[in-house]
């Protein structure tokens, strides 16, 4: 790891973090820990479109900009050669003209280390940096493997690096009142009133998720001790959020229904959350709620830095497997989750919870 040094403090910082959804909300709290650093500070997150919604609103960021990545990759296709080198000038020009002093480069990955290296910024900092990236770097830190057990431990590790606090680093998911009025407002029309718990059954991997049939016998076990379940989810997952609306009468399905800021701003005003390894499980130890987050086949945290947060996990001797799963299918790990269990877990945070 190289030292920060004494050099002046830097006055123009890009962050980059292009995706994954639950990578941009884990690494948020690199917002408050730069503004504590550096309080006058320009502060600017390069990141895909998809991730855009969380960070936009933010009131420590100046700026967010926003890679077009899908429609690059449209016009690769297309062979449309011109337009995409015209593309590329017009971002890493927009990037130069904001003079950026220091970037951080927080995924990673060539791609993220090549818009560091682009921004023109005499200062880029690799977090754990590889495919070549780290050639692009002046400087690479990398984190020993399980030092820490807290959520976004790298991001925090980075932020330490540049100077600041542990305690200045916090997750930080903010949105503008409209949109957690849109929110509630989609609550409201389906005359829901609180408390309410936030289901999060969805995410990329099979071997990550819990089973319909659970998650139905969970909603109704919630409903009966009056609290209303709700599905939070994207338009992928409409079809797997109606089955499981329809096995449990009692569930509110708003899945597909609500902008991706929208259901993370709704989640801050939920009693409780239950979800997989998902980011908006992960948003609901952000907001401090009352959360159960459900691993199996990975663990990308042991401690969600919130008291509020019960991690449930039973390791297997395949444990965790990632993205191979040796099983068939069974993803034991996950049945190891009982909806007994998980809603015991439930009224143990809920009774705790003022």
């Amino acid at each position: 790891m190289t030292s920060p040094g004494v050099a002046e403090a830097p006055q123009r910082i890009l962050i980059v973090r292009l995706s994954a959804l639950g990578d941009v909300m884990m690494a948020s709290g690199l917002i408050p820990a730069l503004r504590s650093r550096y309080p006058d500070a320009h502060i600017a997150w390069l990141t895909e479109p998809a991730a855009a919604p969380l960070l936009r609103e933010h009131p420590g960021l100046n700026e967010v900009i926003v890679w077009q990545r899908p429609q690059w990759q449209q016009l690769w296709r297309e062979r449309r050669y011109g337009s995409l080198w015209r593309a590329l000038r017009e971002l890493r020009a927009q990037l130069r003209s904001r003079r950026f002093t220091l970037a951080l480069d927080a995924q990673g990955l060539l791609k993220s280390a090549l818009w560091a290296w682009l921004s023109g910024a005499p200062r880029r900092v690799g977090l754990l940096p590889r495919e070549g990236g780290q050639w692009l770097a002046t400087e690479r830190l990398v984190p020993a493997k399980g030092a820490d057990p807290r959520i976004g431990a790298e991001y925090r590790a980075l932020a330490r690096h540049l100077g600041a606090a542990d305690e200045a680093y916090r997750l930080d998911l903010r949105f503008d009142p409209a949109t957690h009025r849109r929110a509630l407002d989609a609550l409201a029309a389906r005359q829901v009133l609180p408390p309410f718990a936030v289901l999060c059954p969805f995410t990329t991997r099979p071997q990550k998720h819990w089973f319909e049939d659970r998650w139905a016998g969970l909603a109704e076990r919630l409903a009966m001790h009056g609290i209303t379940p709700v599905l939070l989810g994207g338009p992928a997952d409409q079809a797997a959020a109606m089955r499981i609306a329809q096995a449990a009468p009692s569930a509110v399905n708003l899945a597909g229904q609500l902008k991706l800021h929208e259901s993370v701003a709704l989640i801050s005003h939920a009693a409780l959350l239950v979800g997989v390894d998902t980011g908006l499980t992960h948003a609901g130890s952000a907001f401090r709620i009352p959360t159960i987050a459900l691993f199996g086949s990975t663990r990308p945290y042991r401690d969600a830095d919130s008291p509020r947060t019960a991690i449930l996990y039973e390791p297997l001797p395949c444990s965790p497997c990632k993205r191979n799963p040796t099983c068939g299918g069974r993803f034991d790990c996950m049945r190891a989750h009982t909806v007994d269990h998980v809603f015991a877990t439930a009224q143990q945070l809920l009774a705790a919870t003022p």
